[in-house]
Parts: C-alpha cells; sequence; structure tokens
C-alpha cells in the first residue's frame, strides 16, 4: 500500500482562538482517503495493548488501546505504568519528517491512542511534564471517526470544543500546556473507531514521566 503522506491538501495551518495559547488546526492534513487506508493499516501493524493503571487504590484498564514508538531513551511513565518504546514503523517515520519539516521542531516519539468507540476517551490533563520542556510542541494527527476535543483554560474555566476530523492536525504549542487542559470525553452516541497519534520530543539526557495526551 503506498500513501502519499507529503502531499499537503491546504495552505497552512489554521490559528485556533484560544488566549493565552498556541494551538492551529489542519482538517484535511491528509487527503480523506489516504486518512482511511492510514486508519486501516495502522489498526493491523502497531502492537496494540490495553493496560491497567491504579487508580484510588484498585486496577482499572485505561479506557483505550495504545502503542509506544520512539528512539530507544524515551521511556513512557504515568500512574505506576512503565512503557518502553518499539522502534517507529516506516509508516510512522515517514508522518514524523513531514511534521519535523513542515513545523520545524524536532520529534522523536509517537503514542499512539486507538479509541475503539464513544466508550473510550481520555481525562482532561496537561502535559506540562519537565522532560518535554517550557513550550513543548505537541503534534496530534487524527484518523478515523471525528471526536470532539476540548479545552479548558486553567485561569477561567472557559471551555472550547473542537471537532477533530479524520486526517486533521492538531499542533499546541507555546504556553498551551501551561495555561489549558485538554481531554477526550465519552459519548453515548453511536461513534466509530479512532486513532490519534502524539507526536512530541524527548531529549536524551532526561528520563521522561508522563502523563498520558490526547
Amino acid at each position: 500500500m503506498q500513501l502519499n503522506l507529503f502531499a499537503s491538501q491546504v495552505s497552512a495551518l489554521v490559528p485556533v482562538s484560544l488566549p493565552d495559547a498556541d494551538v492551529r488546526y489542519q482538517s484535511d492534513w491528509i487527503a480523506p482517503a489516504e486518512a482511511i487506508q492510514l486508519f486501516e493499516r495502522l489498526q493491523q501493524e502497531l502492537p496494540w495493548r490495553q493496560d491497567t493503571i491504579k487508580l484510588y487504590g484498585r486496577e482499572v484498564n485505561i479506557p483505550r488501546l495504545q502503542s509506544w514508538h520512539g528512539a530507544p531513551h524515551c521511556e513512557y511513565t504515568y500512574s505506576n505504568l512503565c512503557m518502553s518504546p518499539a522502534p517507529m514503523s516506516p509508516i510512522l517515520v515517514k508522518l514524523q519528517q513531514r511534521l519535523s519539516s513542515e513545523l520545524g521542531a524536532p520529534f522523536n516519539c509517537v503514542l499512539a491512542n486507538w479509541y475503539r468507540d464513544g466508550n473510550d476517551g481520555m481525562g482532561m490533563h496537561a502535559d506540562d511534564e519537565p522532560e518535554l520542556g517550557t513550550k513543548p510542541v505537541i503534534a496530534s494527527v487524527s484518523l478515523g471517526y471525528p471526536r470532539r476535543f476540548s479545552f479548558k483554560h486553567l485561569g477561567n474555566g472557559q471551555r472550547t470544543d473542537l471537532l477533530l476530523e479524520s486526517g486533521s492536525l492538531l499542533v499546541m504549542a507555546g504556553d498551551t500546556q501551561r495555561h489549558y487542559h485538554h481531554g477526550l470525553s465519552k459519548t453515548r452516541k453511536p461513534t466509530g473507531g479512532r486513532i490519534n497519534l502524539t507526536f512530541r520530543y524527548i531529549p536524551a539526557s532526561t528520563t521522561p514521566a508522563l502523563e498520558g495526551n490526547e
């Protein structure tokens, strides 16, 4: 299967109106037909796992499947769950290279989350760990069924929702993680599967302890 993932569909990312943040969005960063093919390919190729974490003293299943990839030093730890990175597959490397080229930012690891239906989600959180730096660039590629992604300002509590479409790219940079929490709410509406690829950069000199993100 050949995917032309280097072909941009629009001229630029569009700023999202969020005070105290640098958030940009592109609805068709990957063409619709290729987004479907990529969704199906990642379902088959990535080593998906459903882990458990300790919550209020008991073990619970994480409400999604996940797969962690990157450079060998990019250990991933949250809620006492430690994950060693699998190597990036050729298709993940291709996406990483395109993102680095277009955004002018380095990326060396990616968290893949598979939300199988509306019962899967991600709680509100910030990607503000010291290992990511003071102003991390987080690049998030969405594939499959569109889902509502929420931002909540930590100062005034204002909530902003954004529908993340298949093939879209969301970039969070600047002071976004300092001023906002973000998450993906569960829904009772009939909902198909969605895969999200969240690219970021971890320097080799650090040992990360990351909380799960989008």
